[in-house]
């Protein structure tokens, strides 16, 4: 909707981590809980988005340092009708605000835009829950919202109501700047609550709308890392099963980890233990193997990765055969039916169709022409203690066990390295080359041993 802003109150100190951190940095799927508040707003069209701080304030706006955000202190925790309070020196007068809380981390878009989007001056998220314990009840008459009741003061009769107030709302401005002044604290707590404004509103006559979540995890909050843990795993079988309803086999829903976004074509298989982090792509036919992690890779069609492989901003191309325990760091690009093996480090390397580096290899900054096969232990010596320098293999080439490739140096088509040499030198094609030092036997030498005391 046009004309939305949004309040996210962050404020909170989160005693309960344990931690240094504020609690809206904790991590949920490798992002911190504030984080997937604000991005949420952001996919909404939300105009502005206004976060309340408190407790190390600093370390908040510095984490988010790079987003449009209009950035208001509570010094004091007074409550979270006090925290809005502070946000409305900053709040336009008209349009509507959706108010959220920084530890709420996983509302989802569509439920935002069905709150945001009712025709009430006045919505509200609420759910019905099996345990409401502990929990403020909707109370209702002939079917509308009359009052929030906290557990505390809630009658016998009350406490078995099942609808529950999830803490969001969607508010237009103007109804926010005429009630939140008008908070008090005259209650146990001594804290200003903003559930107090429902109160207000239903007195006036405004008729309070309410929406579902699709989801309960939609509403859970954060509160201690036994609660960080246990939402956690739960967003992580939401994603699991999300993606085994299009067709991904992943082995073990309860041992896979998605921290960011994954695109799938069919077929696709996942092993235990699995950590995807930002945006990847997967191909039909992929198959990744146990306790890998991919980050911001993608990954073609037919591909098999074989298990504790690492990839960092790499692209890999169709029918690869990639691991184990290979690491492709970024700008590591493969083309057509490439293998790279055990122990085998990819930086900012490109290689072409059906080349080949199987065992403990590294090449960096490097391009590897189409058939080309480096052996054991090859690595290219980019890098002269200030300055990265580049390597180029032609076509068809064979590099032997154990050769140092000294950039920048250049290797045509066909040329065979013998193994063991160090080329510092550009190589023709067709030729063999090879710099070692020749075998001697030396005649008379002793192995030293010690001395029996």
């Amino acid at each position: 909707m046009t004309n939305l802003t949004t309040i996210i109150m962050a404020a909170g100190k989160g005693t309960r981590m344990k931690s240094t951190r504020p609690k809206v940095l904790q991590p949920l799927a490798g992002k911190p809980l504030l984080q997937h508040v604000l991005t949420t707003a952001k996919k909404l069209g939300s105009q502005k988005n206004i976060i309340i701080y408190g407790f190390e304030g600093r370390q908040v706006k510095d984490a988010f340092a790079n987003e449009s955000i209009d950035w208001v202190e509570q010094a004091e925790q007074l409550g979270t009708g006090h925290a809005v309070q502070m946000a409305l020196p900053v709040l336009p007068t008209d349009g509507k605000s959706l108010i959220l809380s920084g530890d709420v981390p996983l509302i989802g878009v569509d439920t935002l835009e069905k709150l945001s989007n009712t025709d009430s001056r006045f919505a509200m998220l609420t759910i019905n829950i099996a345990n409401p314990f502990g929990l403020g009840r909707i109370v209702r008459k002939d079917g509308k919202v009359i009052a929030i009741v906290e557990e505390k003061d809630a009658t016998d009769t009350q406490k078995q109501i099942s609808e529950i107030n999830s803490g969001v709302y969607c508010v237009d401005n103007a109804i926010l700047h005429n009630y939140l002044k008008n908070l008090n604290n005259n209650n146990a707590q001594g804290e200003y609550y903003l559930t107090d404004i429902v109160k207000m509103a239903v007195d006036d006559g405004i008729e309070i709308a309410t929406v579902s979540p699709t989801y309960q995890f939609e509403i859970e909050g954060v509160n201690d890392r036994i609660q960080l843990a246990n939402l956690e795993r739960t967003w992580q079988a939401h994603q699991a099963e999300n993606l085994m309803k299009q067709g991904v086999h992943i082995i073990d829903p309860s041992r896979f980890d998605l921290r960011g976004t994954l695109t799938v074509g069919r077929d696709v298989e996942i092993d235990i233990n699995v950590i995807i982090e930002g945006d990847c792509t997967f191909g039909d036919n992929v198959k990744i193997g146990a306790g890998c992690v991919i980050k911001n890779s993608h990954i073609a069609s037919g591909t098999v990765v074989q298990p504790y492989s690492l990839f960092d901003n790499a692209v890999v191309g169709e029918q690869n055969q990639i691991g184990t325990f290979s690491r492709l760091r970024p700008n590591a690009v493969t083309a057509k039916d490439v293998h790279i093996g055990n122990f085998v480090e990819l930086k900012n390397t490109q290689m072409a169709d059906g080349a080949k580096a199987n065992h403990l290899a590294y090449l960096g900054d490097s391009t590897v022409g189409e058939r080309t096969n480096i052996g054991a232990g090859t690595i290219t010596a980019n890098y002269d203690g200030v300055n990265k320098f580049k390597t180029t293999i032609g076509n068809d080439v064979s590099v032997g066990s154990n050769v140092v490739l000294v950039a920048p140096v250049t290797l045509g088509d066909k040329v065979t390295v013998g193994a063991g040499s160090t080329i510092t030198k550009d190589v023709a094609e067709d030729k063999l080359v090879v710099a070692r030092g020749r075998q001697t036997v030396i005649d008379g030498w002793v192995r030293p041993v010690k001395e029996k005391k």
